[in-house]
């Protein structure tokens, strides 16, 4: 079996990758711009280049069993480099599997496409309502596969929540923080209530999709069986730091404040920061969505617990000498 990633060199692309180097008879092929970073020394065939170079692309698709694209811009100033990279270039993507004849296209959305939940977890029938311009871009971008693919085509989306586990960089920075005893909660720490997923269960929900073969698109959340408060995330993480943490309580009002001048301050330096308007309007809200669909179509089911997630991550996080 031939399988072709884009985003390969990223925290779970690079996971996806280790998750088929580990099965016989898999050749893992990796779409690298520049560094291959997480895949360096790794029997991987590397196709360099980018998703604009349709010779690249073309090379890791031709004879691919199945691609997966997970390749995709987080946060940018304007949402015209959003739309750039994660719908124009994912259009790239698609046109050149289908004359390459891929069997199998496997995409990964988020749940910022969907956006928050308010009341009730959203599932796969709620409106797309995104509050980001990220957000706005994976909406555009999974009309966009509605658009342009074929009656033949078998393309299967998947959006996660916030993605946490080994390698991952921005949800660190929350760890670090509570390393020192201190936890930043947004609100009473009760009410708001999230989904997180840990990376080992998205490998499991894009294995299980790169499995399903009928034709059409399919679309699932791959998230955990429940939501948290992020009381018990600090529970949990106080467990794994084997430290009492003091919650740092913040007023959501203060959030988008420093979100805005972050931003501002940002931009005076040609830099767009991980904390900005955007991400500050996200942090107030409330992000949980339902796995019921994947559970009973693909037989997912979450396998890492949060304690058992969390947990997982800070030994890595202090075994490579990030916390």
């Amino acid at each position: 079996m031939k399988v072709f990633i884009t985003g390969a060199t990223g925290f779970i692309g690079s996971h996806l990758a280790d998750f088929f180097l580990d099965q016989q008879n898999v050749e893992v092929r990796c779409l690298v711009r520049s560094k291959p970073k997480w895949l360096d020394g790794k029997p991987i065939t590397v196709i360099s280049g980018d998703l604009n170079d349709v010779m690249a692309l073309k090379e890791g698709m031709t004879g691919a069993d199945i691609v997966f694209h997970l390749a995709a811009l987080v946060k940018a100033p304007k949402e015209e480099t959003l739309i750039r990279t994660n719908v124009e270039a994912t259009e790239n993507l698609i046109r050149v599997a289908q004359k390459c004849n891929v069997p199998k296209i496997v995409v990964l959305s988020s749940l910022a496409a969907v956006g928050p939940s308010f009341d009730n977890p959203v599932d796969e029938e709620d409106e797309l309502l995104p509050v980001s311009m990220y957000g706005k871009s994976k909406k555009l971008m999974e009309e966009m596969i509605h658009q342009v693919a074929r009656p033949e085509d078998s393309i299967t989306i998947l959006r996660p929540p916030a993605v946490y586990g080994p390698r991952e960089e921005q949800i660190l920075s929350f760890f670090k923080i509570c390393s020192k005893g201190l936890c930043p909660i947004v609100g009473d720490g009760d009410t708001s209530r999230i989904s997180m997923v840990h990376v080992k269960d998205v490998i499991q929900g894009l294995s299980l999709a790169s499995k399903q073969r009928e034709k059409g698109i399919h679309t699932y959340f791959v998230s955990s069986d429940t939501d948290y408060a992020w009381n018990e995330i600090k529970r949990a993480t106080s467990l794994a730091l084997d430290k009492k943490l003091t919650t740092l309580r913040i007023n959501p009002k203060i959030v988008q404040t420093l979100g805005t001048m972050l931003e501002a301050l940002g931009s005076l330096f040609g830099q767009y920061p991980v904390m900005n308007k955007d991400k500050a309007r996200e942090m107030t809200m409330q992000w949980t969505c339902s796995t019921g669909k994947i559970q009973k179509e693909l037989g997912y089911k979450q396998s890492m617990s949060l304690e058992e997630g969390i947990k997982d991550t800070i030994k890595w996080y202090k075994k490579h000498n990030w916390l």
